[in-house]
């Protein structure tokens, strides 16, 4: 009874729940019956033939994989030293703007990069920082500094990955902040003034401590992503001078697999990717438990 009740009540937010649950059934759920095929040869004609291991062994005896492995692992981890606490720290800078009409501005600004896709991103920042008109360059040799071809130096790519990464990401990810941080009860703040708290010390002894479960949740469902490190920015930011330090396991396997047709390799490829999420986000769930009570149940 409580059920139906309930049902009747929040009918209409069940029924925006079917959208989101049917694509994560269709695209997540469903084709786990077909990583299978990572211990099958794949036929065209007739049925897959069972090989066990096969594919593994292959796999991890191969150079370019763990070439792959770490570029995957380098970027990715760029990215969560780097990005993670960013959308933490704007949220927290847009929660001490008193007036309204120019946090809307801010939020406006910094959430627009989020809509856009990274073939457009992508093609922003190539003609961003181009050699010869780029404005970035164009800024250095105003200073008297060489220009850099960012997009095809090994050892500026990465840090294109991460910057553009941040500054597409950061201002959307940190909704999730500023909403935690609207739930703080104002009760917290009024009891901090008038103890004659200052601005950064309600910010460091109220704000942080009681958003720190979102961070932690936030940080470990990221860890969850750890392998996969951004295929559509890599995928439309890669080019062959690079391609030696950017090659991840995502476009691996869409080279491998949709390029050359090795269907069976390129799953058996994915399948490991999922398993290195999954224990990597267990382990982090647990130890968080452990060491600050806090984790994702």
């Amino acid at each position: 009874m409580k059920v139906m009740k309930r049902l009747r009540q929040d009918g209409i937010l069940y029924l925006m729940l079917i959208p989101p649950l049917a694509y994560f059934v269709i695209f997540h759920v469903i084709p786990i019956w077909g990583m299978r095929l990572a211990f099958q040869d794949y036929r065209i004609i007739g049925d897959n033939v069972w090989v066990g291991f096969k594919h593994f062994e292959v796999l991890f005896s191969s150079p370019a994989f763990f070439n792959v492995l770490k570029n995957t692992a380098i970027i990715s981890a760029m990215k969560i030293v780097f990005g993670f606490p960013v959308p933490i720290l704007l949220a927290l800078m847009i929660n001490e703007v008193t007036s309204r009409y120019y946090r809307k501005y801010v939020q406006s600004i910094v959430y627009l990069p989020h809509f856009l896709s990274w073939v457009v991103i992508a093609g922003i920042w190539i003609k961003l920082l181009s050699p010869s008109e780029g404005a970035v360059n164009l800024i250095a040799n105003f200073f008297g500094l060489p220009s850099v071809d960012y997009m095809t130096s090994k050892d500026h790519i990465r840090w294109v990955f991460v910057v553009s990464e941040i500054w597409r990401s950061a201002g959307w990810d940190s909704i999730i902040y500023l909403a935690a941080i609207m739930s703080i009860s104002p009760v917290l703040y009024e009891a901090a003034k008038i103890d004659g708290a200052t601005r950064l010390q309600m910010m460091f002894r109220i704000t942080l401590p009681q958003i720190s479960g979102t961070i932690v949740t936030v940080f470990i469902l990221n860890l969850g992503f750890f392998m996969s490190a951004g295929f559509d920015q890599v995928f439309n930011m890669m080019n062959d001078s690079v391609i030696s330090v950017v090659d991840i396991l995502d476009t691996y396997v869409y080279r491998i697999g949709l390029v050359n047709g090795q269907f069976a390799y390129s799953t058996a490829a994915s399948l490991f990717k999922g398993v290195i999420g999954i224990v990597l986000i267990l382990g982090t769930h647990f130890t968080s438990k452990r060491l600050t009570g806090k984790g994702l149940w």
